[in-house]
């Protein structure tokens, strides 16, 4: 459903989405990494920003960009390899859809924070709040 107060995503606000996603993150099943994905970018920046413009408008998450690579790490100091419980789940997901979760975030925040619907006490998770700038009554 679009409102009078959305807006396309921007080919700066992509680049700036695509820099800020961490180089050490190990890359998913297909192989891309943030320097492919950033290299994609520079070279067709038109063509990337309406893909995921198009996804935004259609309400459109792809589902390639939703499959995610599941590998078991064991706990350290837990090295019983045989127990289930033993191990902790790193899931790898596509690039691509970290881009488009990120704008999804991005937009439902300013939507929350714009209408005022997130409790002022709440400061857990939400950015630029923390313990010492919470406002105590």
């Amino acid at each position: 459903m679009e409102t009078k107060d959305d807006r396309d995503c921007t080919t700066e606000e992509i680049r700036q989405i695509i820099e800020g996603i961490d180089h050490k993150k190990a890359p998913e099943e297909g192989g891309i990494t943030k320097k492919i994905l950033m290299w994609k970018f520079e070279k067709f920046p038109r063509l990337l920003t309406s893909l995921y413009k198009g996804c935004l408008r259609k309400e459109w998450f792809p589902k390639r960009w939703k499959r995610g690579r599941i590998i078991p790490l064991i706990k350290r100091g837990k090295e019983n390899r045989y127990n289930a419980s033993k191990y902790r789940p790193i899931s790898l997901l596509n690039i691509g859809g970290k881009v488009l979760e990120k704008l999804v975030i991005k937009r439902l925040m300013h939507f929350l924070y714009s209408i005022d619907l997130l409790n002022q006490n709440h400061f857990g998770f939400s950015p630029k709040k923390t313990l010492q700038t919470r406002q105590w009554q």
